[in-house]
């Protein structure tokens, strides 16, 4: 997830930490974003509720800096019922109105009934798949690819996954589901490892096996 701020700078390198580590070029100096990046970034997701989460979001934080979204998870979760895609898939119309004028989150009702919407395709996903996860993971093999990007400018904001992605998404009656939304989803849970070589949790990302566990 690369920042606002992090793109007006397109040679960016990593930065260099306080602490002696290299992140990549898009983490800014604030705590929740360089927990995110450090921990969860890139790290491959299998778990349904996750999977959604993450791609709700990203279509959620277009024009807004990635840690206002972590500061109100939890009120995300609790407002979009853990993101379960069966529980959110039987939401209506009032609960679109009582989601709208939620306080702990950012919201429209087109987002809102976006999201609603996709989690009664996501749930028929289910039915033909077995999993959410392995519909998603399933174009790129089950593991991660992996890229070996060195500045924020090798970034490339959508490839041939997402465009696939993107597409397939849409024409099975997700709304919001553009490209760039599926590229940014792709590299937050995994699908791709686009952590930059010199930043210390590339090689670390690298090690995880298709399972997403750590060796």
């Amino acid at each position: 997830m690369k920042q606002l701020n992090a793109r007006k700078q397109p040679t960016a390198r990593n930065h260099r930490f306080p602490n002696g580590r290299f992140r990549c070029p898009w983490v800014m100096p604030r705590p929740l974003i360089v927990h995110y990046h450090d921990t969860e970034w890139g790290v491959p997701q299998h778990d349904d509720a996750r999977l959604f989460e993450a791609l709700t979001l990203q279509t959620f934080q277009t024009g807004y800096y990635w840690d206002v979204f972590l500061r109100h998870r939890r009120q995300y979760r609790d407002a979009f019922a853990g993101f379960d895609p069966q529980r959110l898939a039987r939401l209506e119309s009032e609960d679109v109105l009582r989601l709208a004028r939620h306080p702990g989150i950012i919201h429209t009702r087109e987002k809102i009934s976006a999201t609603i919407s996709n989690a009664r395709q996501a749930m028929k996903i289910q039915e033909e798949f077995g999993t959410f996860d392995k519909y998603l993971w399933q174009p790129v093999g089950g593991g991660p690819i992996e890229h070996h990007f060195q500045t924020l400018a090798d970034y490339p904001g959508r490839d041939g996954f997402s465009d696939a992605l993107s597409t397939d998404l849409r024409k099975r009656g997700f709304l919001m589901t553009s490209t760039g939304v599926c590229y940014a989803f792709m590299e937050a849970v995994g699908m791709v490892n686009d952590h930059t070589l010199s930043c210390f949790r590339h090689a670390e990302v690298a090690k995880t096996d298709r399972a997403g566990k750590s060796d």
